[in-house]
């Protein structure tokens, strides 16, 4: 897979380096000569360009790429970045970083936006993660179809819990792709239990997510 990345500051070198294990081919663009640090990440393609001016991304032959990553520290180069890779080079997939958490709402598919990646809301997600119990938390935001990634860890006192996946009505627009369960990790099968402690991952509509945690947070009463 062919991934370039916009911004090549720690966090884009950090991404390039985490692709390239994987033996991606990755191309670094970056405008700023201070940036380009070839001897970092020896592997990748490097690219002395302003990634939002038109010839540069022709330069960087994006129509070639699978993956452009929008990781630079300013919204709205990001934001530019990612409409030109959809609209002008149809890039399939564009991730983008989102710097201030006040500018969410703008990464969406108008942007050209697949997934946006805001650090100081994924960070906050995963302290809330680490000590909420039986509460919804949302750890990532998809922008087609207005879907979610979202955690829960199976309460005591869940309604649900010794209950088989296959019995459960879970809510319309709600998938559950993932059950961590200690250090195993388990793709859920209809006969596969719920247990109290589980770490469930749903991909969920925003507008059911609040009816997903009702469903696996609270006992309800019986006769």
């Amino acid at each position: 897979m062919r991934v370039a990345i916009a911004g090549a500051g720690a966090v884009g070198r950090s991404i390039a380096g985490e692709l390239l294990e994987n033996g991606h081919e990755v191309l670094l663009i970056d405008k700023a000569p201070t940036a380009i640090s070839v001897e970092r990440v020896p592997q990748a393609e490097w690219l002395l360009a302003d990634a939002c001016e038109i010839t540069s991304l022709d330069e960087a032959a994006l129509q070639r790429c699978n993956v452009v990553i929008a990781a630079t520290g300013d919204d709205k180069v990001n934001l530019v970045v990612s409409l030109l890779a959809k609209t002008e080079y149809g890039v399939p997939r564009v991730v983008a970083r989102v710097n201030n958490p006040k500018n969410e709402w703008l990464f969406n598919e108008s942007w050209g936006v697949d997934v946006a990646v805001s650090t100081p809301r994924l960070m906050s997600a995963l302290v809330e993660e680490a000590v909420s119990v039986g509460d919804l938390v949302r750890l990532l935001r998809f922008s087609h179809g207005d879907a979610n990634l979202v955690e829960l860890t199976l309460p005591e006192e869940s309604a649900l819990a010794g209950t088989q996946v296959g019995d459960v009505e879970w809510p319309q627009d709600t998938s559950l792709v993932t059950i961590i369960r200690g250090t195993r990790v388990l793709t859920p099968s209809r006969d596969d239990s719920l247990e109290p402690g589980d770490e469930l991952l749903f991909v969920a509509a925003q507008a059911r997510e609040q009816q997903l945690e009702d469903l696996l947070s609270v006992r309800r009463d019986i006769g």
